[in-house]
């Protein structure tokens, strides 16, 4: 994704230094323990979804195949909140593409509609099939896939030759592991991946039922490893927590580079809006599951908490203390105010379309041309973001920290060009 300019917060200003009513050093201390704690739960929603595909392949009927869907959109609840750690943690965006990189060119993975396509120049591999195919070629390269491990699905295949939407492991590949395509359009429904796609002898659907579940197994595996990592990175004594606070005003601009620009480009622009403008079922977070409503929730939740230094664990327990909010307004109460009521409004938005898409109207349907209360909807969340990432600009300018470039999106601030 390009970073375009699109709010760039002025230089220090030149008035006295404002006191604050926290210290920096508390700020980042308990940012870090935020994302400690939900990595942490994301490690444990991952580890219950590793038991219920390990349960499903061992056992394959329909009600395992519903435990693994179940455990899969639990497993996103606290991941997605985490992904206001991006752009200003580097270690972070480094490694993020490993564990939720979309969209994704399902024929890569497994058997796809016909009405799907073949390779194109875009990317010749775009039906590889590699759970049907235990040998091929790759790059010039034999590849010998007998065997579907962890190392052969992060070393070899994701993002093979270069293209991003190689997607071969984490989230979505299991998601689509676990639903299957999406062949509704803009009508109701998602994936329906039958059980049998994963039963053994003359009951197995869709051919390579054993080879299917050793993808699954795998890079199940490998989603919890990648989780396990990265919480590792955020306890006292880990590379993130230790990089974050060793310059306290780096810190709180790395904090502030999250919350904007996964607000603005990210999510407004490139999981919504652009999505809205092609009226593509497809541009949506997690597509197979129909759980995008979801997605866009917790990672509006994510920027709100980060911003008030507080978080509600999977079990109910909150990790809280110094915060943002806490320095904004010790500077300047009404900007604080207006930080926190932006932040309000815009999960007000984002609940608007969590509480229709549970109600029947999923957000694929949202996205189909004509559909007014669709649209509505969604724009109301990325006016939303728009708008709270104009007063996070503010707060930048009022903290005095150096300028910040937060991320773009063509849909918003170039849309002629997504037709080009």
């Amino acid at each position: 994704m390009k970073t375009t300019p699109m709010f760039l917060a002025p230089l220090a200003l030149a008035l006295a230094t404002p006191a604050f009513a926290v210290e920096k050093a508390d700020v980042l201390t308990n940012y870090a323990n935020i994302a400690a704690a939900k990595y942490a739960d994301s490690v444990t929603t991952a580890q219950r979804l590793q038991t219920a595909v390990d349960a499903l392949i061992a056992n394959p009927s329909a009600e395992a195949l519903e435990d693994a869907k179940a455990a899969w959109l639990a497993s996103r609840v606290p991941y997605q909140q985490t992904e206001v750690y991006r752009f200003g943690n580097a270690i972070v965006d480094d490694w993020e593409g490993k564990v939720n990189a979309w969209p994704l060119d399902e024929g890569l993975i497994d058997y796809v509609d016909g009405s799907y396509g073949g390779p194109s120049d875009e990317n010749a591999f775009a039906v590889l099939n590699v759970v049907a195919n235990p040998n091929f070629t790759l790059s010039g390269s034999e590849v010998d896939a007998a065997e579907i491990t962890p190392a052969l699905l992060e070393e070899t295949l994701h993002e093979a030759d270069g293209i991003e939407a190689n997607v071969a492991t984490g989230y979505h590949a299991i998601e689509f592991l676990l639903w299957g395509q999406d062949l509704n359009g803009h009508g109701p429904g998602a994936g329906n991946r039958p059980w049998t796609d994963y039963a053994a002898g003359d009951a197995c659907t869709g051919g390579n039922c054993d080879r299917r579940a050793d993808y699954l197994k795998a890079s199940t595996d490998l989603l919890v490893s990648d989780l396990e990592w990265m919480a590792a990175q955020w306890i006292d004594g880990g590379a993130a927590r230790a990089t974050l606070m060793e310059n306290e005003d780096a810190g709180i601009s790395a904090i502030l580079t999250g919350m904007g620009s996964l607000s603005y480009g990210e999510q407004a622009g490139e999981r919504m809006r652009l999505g809205l403008m092609l009226n593509d079922p497809e541009e949506e977070h997690d597509c197979f599951a129909d759980n995008t409503h979801n997605s866009h929730y917790y990672d509006g939740l994510g920027i709100q908490n980060v911003y008030l230094g507080e978080y509600i664990r999977i079990d109910g327990t909150s990790v809280s203390g110094a915060s943002l909010a806490d320095m904004v307004a010790a500077t300047d109460a009404a900007l604080d105010a207006e930080m926190q009521g932006k932040l309000s409004t815009t999960m007000m938005a984002l609940g608007r379309i969590k509480s229709a898409a549970e109600a029947g109207f999923a957000y694929d349907q949202m996205l189909e041309q004509g559909n007014a209360g669709g649209e509505a909807l969604i724009m109301g969340g990325v006016n939303g973001l728009v708008d709270q990432t104009r007063s996070i600009e503010r707060v930048v300018a009022a903290l005095g920290v150096d300028a910040i470039e937060f991320e773009g999106s063509d849909s918003l601030d170039n849309p002629e060009a997504v037709f080009e």
